[in-house]
């Protein structure tokens, strides 16, 4: 029992520090999972999914003050209002396909090999995005077009294959239409907010009863360490891609993506 509480904490650290950068957590998660051998049967998989919650609940604490006032604002103030609907609108995609195929997701793609072949297809991306020349037109997240959120809401879509990047994606998806790195990224955090606390539903209800198994103070673990990771990442992550490329998140995802498929070959 102690040592899945450590392996637990190791995975919430993992989660907590990956969750808003663009070198997926989920692949990261489930990458230690496989070498620490906290990967065995359906809470091994259903795990990286529930302490999600931690890094999500350290976003919303921090962007408490925003939301209450897009709360209260939301019926008199129209441009309040405009955003909510595109941030809802970003979601609709991967509420759809997430609902849709999520078993295929979980039985199929929740694949190490697949992982560390998109850590690696997902760096050189980085990369090659890091390289062109961009003209950002947007530079605050709420004033993106409404098919422009949409648009970022479809690119998000590619993230649900560990290895991808929900940050990534959405990232990138939207300095390709248009934002500045800055809010690109800040945008990347509310959508966020209601993808993660849907996906943390659907995969909470669907693994009841692992909950109801005696696993819930391995997930508390989990869930305590991701949300202090999380709040740090949250909270330094925006003043970091303001000045520097996401060269070093790019070379990150193909050295360990790369580590992964040579161990992976010999058998480890």
């Amino acid at each position: 029992m102690l040592f899945d509480l450590i392996k637990a904490a190791i995975i919430g650290i993992v989660e907590g520090l990956t969750e808003f950068l663009p070198v997926s957590s989920t692949g990261h998660i489930l990458l230690v999972e496989h070498f620490l051998g906290f990967s065995d049967g359906t809470f091994g998989k259903s795990f990286a999914v529930l302490i999600q919650l931690g890094a999500i609940l350290a976003l919303l604490s921090i962007y408490f003050i925003r939301l209450w006032q897009l709360a209260t604002g939301f019926f008199t103030d129209p441009k309040a209002r405009r955003f909510v609907f595109g941030v809802l609108l970003a979601f609709l995609p991967a509420a759809v396909v997430g609902a849709l195929a999520h078993d295929f997701i979980k039985g199929v793609l929740f694949n190490v090999w697949i992982v560390c072949v998109m850590l690696v297809l997902g760096g050189f991306v980085l990369l090659w995005v890091d390289r062109m020349n961009l003209k950002p037109r947007f530079h605050d997240a709420t004033q993106f077009t409404l098919p422009m959120y949409f648009g970022i809401g479809l690119v998000q879509v590619v993230s649900m294959i560990p290895g991808v990047s929900r940050a990534g994606a959405t990232i990138i998806g939207a300095m390709m239409f248009g934002a500045d790195r800055r809010s690109a990224a800040e945008f990347s955090f509310w959508l966020a907010m209601p993808t993660m606390v849907g996906a943390f539903a659907l995969e909470a209800f669907k693994s009841r009863a692992d909950l109801a198994a005696g696993n819930v103070l391995i997930i508390a673990v989990g869930f305590i360490t991701s949300f202090i990771c999380g709040w740090i990442v949250v909270k330094t992550f925006l003043g970091y891609v303001q000045n520097h490329s996401f060269a070093v998140f790019a070379w990150w995802r193909i050295i360990v993506g790369a580590a992964g498929l040579a161990a992976l070959s010999l058998g480890l």
